[in-house]
Formats: structure tokens, C-alpha cells, sequence
């Protein structure tokens, strides 16, 4: 008599529940793209979604609280040429995001705590090198302002977003990458390609550490790295099934597990819950959210259960931890859209009849503070995410969300940045965008002082400009500057005005009373007739209005368009 075993595990009774309609955001125009996106992204602030937008690309940005039905009018976030391809909250910011389009820009912006109240169009940073759309753009988990970007030019970017420099430029993968994922410190970065391969490299200089077949199939694959080193990859087989697979980073060749799932053709976008060791596959186009628990012990990824909706699904989104309700159990919220334009909030949680903090459910996560600068990881330098405890709630400890701007004083720079919104930071269209005209680096930095204006430094020669302001010198010397050429420019536009008008006048007198000239002394000669009629010309009339008019324009110029007795000047406007 055989006896079945039950694995324990506090996971095992997870369960999916479904928000109601009016908690949930309706009339999005999701995305039409084809590119293989999540095309959504949440933090614990705002909720971004990239959307089908004319003449050019746009992605919506709303607060939590904004639920219900959208205006089709609402402000967007519309800066690109080209379709938006992919969007990523800065995991230590959250009001700082992060697009890439088709237009080959990767574009970095300020969110206003509350939401948009207009379209925003300015960025702060503009990061341009790639040759070609980009595709996927990924914050380090540790090091503050450090940003991943891929493209179709199967070039994968490192930047520093404080200087809008290029840090790393990794050029080994032969075809289009399809993903990329950080390991847990930043240290290393694991990638899938066109090619079929995985590959794991050193980010720093681009050297590949390892790499193998990832799947068989000719469709798109995706690999993400878990907490503790090993790699968890979705993709296809030769039948075009749907498979995971869990492998180890120095045997990537030889899969630990290798499942098939089902036939459907969409490609799965593996969801990863670090603190619990959750996976959750959401598939495009697919119905259902399938999630499994990754353990020590055979057969490894263990599945729990499935969440299943009516409709398919066009975008999905997880929030981070920190943004989960620990009141209520929740362990993952899922943020997922519909063709029909349905952003259905969708909560996981474990049941427990406690009301107190589990903290079995939730150990220390992810904090939105960073472990290490940009300069220090480029140096060598690795260090694990900050963590910080959900006992009591979320409460940011972060010291200001005002992304501040450091730039090197030129003296080409003429043109001191609009007051009141964020600046563009490109000073020439030839180079890296977030330079200055002469190459001098651009610094955004997430800063510590609560100031708002901006400062100049006389030992280093640089200037802090505060997004949103300027100096009230620079402003006073911008005014004056363009007070002085609009007054100018005035001037001209109503001298030409009251010349066409007098003009006109003119013409219509002569018009009504069918002459054809004007004599020197204002005295209007009669047409050329034709016929036989020898009746005498009409006695001279009083002038009109008009023509009292045309005859102070002749009075006053010479017919050429020269004026003798013109008292316009630009001073009198």
C-alpha cells in the first residue's frame, strides 16, 4: 500500500484574488507593438503603462489612488519619436523612470509626487548611442544611477546616468538580445539572444564567463537570475512547446530541470519574488498566471497553483514587496491589462487567521536606498541591496526624491535651462546626449539637500542647477536679453502690418471708384473708357473714408514701399 506525501510548505495554499472593477483602472489604450514587453511597471508610488499614442511614443503614469475610468485626454509622458518599448521604475528613486523607444533614445524622467497634471515632453537626461530601437532597459539592483540598455544593434550599453557617460559597451552577441538580468549584487549579468544561447558575463568589461544552448526553439527566450546563483530560463522546444528550465551558473549546458508546459506561442515573462522564491509565468496572450516555488530539494521548482481570468492578457506588471499589504497577508500584486483596455488589480495572498506581522512571509526586502555609487562599481567595487524590514508597513527612508543636476560649467553655454520643468540635458546631437557642448559630463544625483535653487562652486567650476530653477541673476539677465529682441521684433511686425493695411486700402478705393491710378498730388484720374459716350466726367465727389486714407499713404511714400514721413519706431511700441 503506497502512501502519498504532502510537501510542506507555507505556499502551497497561495491563492489569487481579483479586485473589483471600480478599484481597478479602466480605458488604457494599451500598446499595439509586437515587441516582446511586459509594457508595465509599478512601484509602491505609481503605476506606468505604455500606450498607443500618435506621432510618436508615450506611456501613461498614474498614481495608485487614481482608479476608475481614465480620461481619454489624461496627461502622458510623451517625449519619443517612436514607439515606447519598454519602461523601468529606478529601484532607488521612485519618481524617476526610465524609457527606451524606436527612436534609438533612452530617455530618463522626474515624476512629480501626485501624478502628471500635463503632458510631460522634457526629460532630464537624454542617453544616446544606440544605433538601432532599444528594447530593454534595466537598473543595477545596488549601484545608484548605473542603467542597462539593449538594442536591435545586439549592443548592450552600461550607463551612468549621473553623467549621461557610457561606462560599458558590450558587443558579443551576434543577433538580437531578447533579455537581460543582474545576479543579486550586480556582479554579474546573465543574457539570452537570437542565437538560442545564454550567455553570462562580466559587465564590467563585457567578457563572457559562460555561456550554452538555452533552448532549442527559434522564439524568443528569457532567463532571469535567482537569489542564490542559479538561473531560471523560459523559451521553446523544436515542437514550438512551451519549456522552463532551472540550471546552474558553471553547468549551463546541463539543465537541472527541464519541463515542457503547453503549446501556446506566447513568450513567457518570468516574475520573481526574492524573498519567498516565487516564480510566477504570465504569458502574452495567455489567461492565466502559473506560479512555482524554487526549493533545495527534488524536483527543484515545485508547482503551486494557477490563477486563471476570462480574457487574455496584453501587459502585466508586479509590485515590488514593499508595496504589498502585510495586514492582509499579500506576498505579490499583479497589475495586469486586457485588449479591451482593463487594468485589473490582481492580489496573491497566503491565508492566515492571525491578524499579527507574519514575519515567516516576510523576511527583509528590497529598500529604495542604494548600497554603492556608480563610480565605485565601475572601480570593482560589489556590495549586496540594502534591506529593510516591513514590520509596521513601508515607510521610505529615503532623504529626497528631487533628482538634482550637476553640470560642468562651459563657456559655451549660453542658454540658462527653462524655469519651471525639467531641463534636457544635451548639448550636441553629434555626441552622447547628457554631455555639454565641449564634452564636459552632465551629474544627476539623487541629492540629500533639501535646497531649490542652484549654486556655483569656485574651487571646482561647477554649477548645481536644481531642476525647475535658476538663479535670479541668470534669470534677470535672460529676461532683459529677451525682453530687448521680442521689443525689436515687434516693431518691424507692426511697421510691415500698417503697411499692408494702408496698402490695401489703397487698392479698394481705387477698386470703388474704377480708377487706375493716383496722380502726385492725391488727385484720383479717371479710367480709360471705351465706346462712343462723350459724356462729360463726373464733378469731383468728397473723399472717402478710404480714400482719405490712400491719399495720406501716397502723401507719406514714394509708391516704392519707402516712406518719407514714417514716425514708427521700435521704441514706441
Amino acid at each position: 500500500m503506497s502512501f502519498r506525501v504532502v510537501r510542506s510548505s507555507k505556499f502551497r495554499h497561495v491563492f489569487g484574488q481579483a479586485l473589483k472593477r471600480e478599484q481597478c483602472y479602466d480605458n488604457i489604450r494599451v500598446s499595439k507593438s509586437s515587441w516582446d514587453s511586459t509594457f508595465c511597471a509599478v512601484n509602491p508610488k505609481f503605476l506606468a503603462i505604455i500606450v498607443e499614442s500618435a506621432g510618436g511614443g508615450a506611456f501613461i503614469v498614474l498614481p495608485h489612488n487614481k482608479v476608475g475610468r481614465i480620461a481619454a485626454d489624461h496627461a502622458l509622458v510623451g517625449g519619443h519619436k517612436g514607439p515606447v518599448l519598454d519602461i523601468a521604475w529606478c529601484p532607488h528613486n521612485d519618481n524617476v523612470i526610465a524609457s527606451g523607444s524606436e527612436d534609438c533614445v533612452v530617455k530618463v524622467w522626474q515624476i512629480p509626487d501626485g501624478g502628471l497634471s500635463r503632458t510631460l515632453t522634457e526629460p532630464v537626461v537624454d542617453l544616446v548611442y544606440h544605433q538601432r530601437r532599444v528594447g530593454l532597459v534595466l537598473w543595477h539592483p545596488s549601484a545608484l544611477n548605473v542603467l542597462l540598455t539593449a538594442g536591435s544593434d545586439n549592443l548592450i550599453v552600461v550607463w551612468n546616468v549621473g553623467t549621461g557617460e557610457v561606462l560599458v559597451r558590450i558587443d558579443c552577441h551576434p543577433d538580437t538580445i531578447y533579455s537581460a538580468c543582474w545576479n543579486w549584487d550586480g556582479s554579474q549579468l546573465v543574457t539570452t539572444c537570437k542565437d538560442k544561447k545564454i550567455r553570462i558575463l562580466n559587465p564590467r568589461n563585457g567578457e563572457v564567463l559562460n555561456e550554452a544552448l538555452a533552448h532549442e526553439g527559434s522564439k524568443a527566450t528569457r532567463a532571469i537570475f535567482l537569489r542564490h546563483g542559479l538561473i531560471f530560463t523560459t523559451g521553446f522546444n523544436r515542437s514550438s512547446e512551451r519549456q522552463y528550465s532551472l540550471r546552474a551558473p558553471d553547468a549551463l549546458g546541463d539543465p537541472i530541470v527541464m519541463v515542457d508546459l503547453d503549446t501556446s506561442n506566447g513568450v513567457m515573462f518570468p516574475l520573481y519574488d526574492p524573498d519567498t522564491n516565487l516564480i510566477y509565468l504570465c504569458g502574452k496572450g495567455d489567461s492565466v498566471i502559473r506560479y512555482f516555488e524554487v526549493t533545495p530539494e527534488h524536483p527543484y521548482v515545485h508547482y503551486i497553483s494557477q490563477f486563471q481570468t476570462p480574457d487574455s492578457q496584453r501587459a502585466i506588471g508586479m509590485m515590488p514587496k514593499r508595496g504589498c499589504d502585510v495586514s492582509t497577508c499579500e506576498v505579490a500584486r499583479f497589475y495586469r491589462l486586457n485588449n479591451g483596455g482593463l487594468c485589473q488589480v490582481i492580489s496573491m495572498t497566503v491565508p492566515r487567521k492571525s491578524e499579527l506581522f507574519q514575519e515567516d512571509l516576510y523576511p527583509d526586502t528590497l529598500a529604495d536606498e542604494a548600497s554603492i555609487s556608480a563610480e565605485d562599481w565601475i572601480s570593482g567595487a560589489d556590495a549586496d541591496p540594502q534591506l529593510i524590514s516591513l514590520k509596521g508597513g513601508y515607510v521610505s527612508q529615503a532623504q529626497s526624491t528631487t533628482l538634482t543636476v550637476t553640470k560642468k560649467s562651459n563657456v559655451l553655454d549660453k542658454m540658462a535651462p527653462k524655469s519651471g520643468g525639467p531641463k534636457t540635458l544635451s548639448a550636441s546631437t553629434g555626441g552622447s546626449a547628457g554631455a555639454s557642448a565641449n564634452g564636459s559630463p552632465v551629474t544627476v544625483n539623487n541629492g540629500t539637500s533639501g535646497g531649490g535653487g542652484g549654486s556655483t562652486s569656485p574651487a571646482n567650476g561647477t554649477q548645481q542647477i536644481t531642476i525647475g530653477g535658476v538663479s535670479e541673476q541668470q534669470f534677470g539677465e535672460l529676461r532683459t536679453k529677451f525682453e530687448e529682441e521680442f521689443r525689436k521684433l515687434k516693431a518691424i511686425i507692426v511697421k510691415h502690418e500698417n503697411r499692408i493695411r494702408s496698402l490695401e486700402a489703397t487698392v479698394k478705393a481705387m477698386t470703388d471708384r474704377g480708377l487706375t491710378e493716383v496722380d502726385g498730388a492725391g488727385l484720383a484720374a479717371p479710367a480709360a473708357t471705351t465706346g462712343t459716350s462723350s459724356s462729360p466726367a463726373p464733378a469731383s465727389l468728397p473723399p472717402t473714408s478710404d480714400e482719405t486714407t490712400a491719399q495720406q499713404v501716397a502723401a507719406a511714400g514714394d509708391g516704392g514701399g519707402n516712406y518719407r514721413n514714417s514716425t514708427l519706431e521700435p521704441d514706441e511700441v
